[in-house]
């Protein structure tokens, strides 16, 4: 009597032939994309780690200033990012009277304590760029002209800034902006 071999479907179980082809197809397309992932990764770190800040970039990420050698009433002018920076002392007449102006009555309405610190309300840090068109205003330099609400005078195109830095007269269209920064000690302010 004549015996039929039957065919043996791959992945039945065989101990020899087609069942060790498709073992080592599936090793080699396993090794061939893992190749190919590290080839990638190759190219991609590089690329992505050049977008990276440089040191100089981030030194300049944060400053710190001491605020101990400035005296109430008395503004100083710092740099942030390459940008001017005031920081204002501000005596308990300047926040008695940029208290009671009414905000409503602002074109961008913010009130001291919006742009101070709490428990720092004589404290004042904005960058020193006029919101019209970048230049630098006076107001904290020792004898610059303030402006008629006692805080900043732009000389490009006359914007006036009261005692808050807030814009009162002229065509800026917003207050000095206030950079985020936070107290590191009781005189210390680091900003960034």
């Amino acid at each position: 009597m004549a015996t039929v071999d039957t065919p043996i479907a791959a992945g039945d179980g065989a101990p020899h032939g087609e069942d060790g082809d498709y073992r080592r197809r599936d090793f080699l397309s396993i090794a061939a994309v893992a190749f190919g992932g590290v080839g990638v990764a190759g190219i991609l770190v590089p690329l992505i780690s050049q977008m990276a800040p440089s040191a100089d970039v981030l030194a300049d990420a944060t400053t710190e200033l001491d605020l101990s050698a400035i005296a109430p009433g008395q503004a100083i002018k710092a740099s942030f990012r390459k940008q001017p920076l005031f920081v204002r002392n501000l005596t308990p007449e300047e926040i008695a009277e940029a208290n009671k102006v009414p905000v409503a009555s602002l074109r961008d309405p913010e009130t001291l304590a919006q742009r101070t610190k709490e428990g720092h309300t004589n404290w004042l840090v904005t960058m020193g760029v006029c919101t019209h068109l970048g230049c630098v205003p006076l107001g904290a330099g020792e004898g610059e002209v303030k402006g008629e609400f006692g805080g900043y005078f732009c000389p490009c195109h006359g914007s006036v800034y009261d005692t808050a830095a807030r814009i009162r007269k002229g065509p800026a269209p917003k207050n000095l902006m206030v950079p985020p920064y936070k107290f590191s000690t009781p005189t210390t302010i680091v900003i960034g």
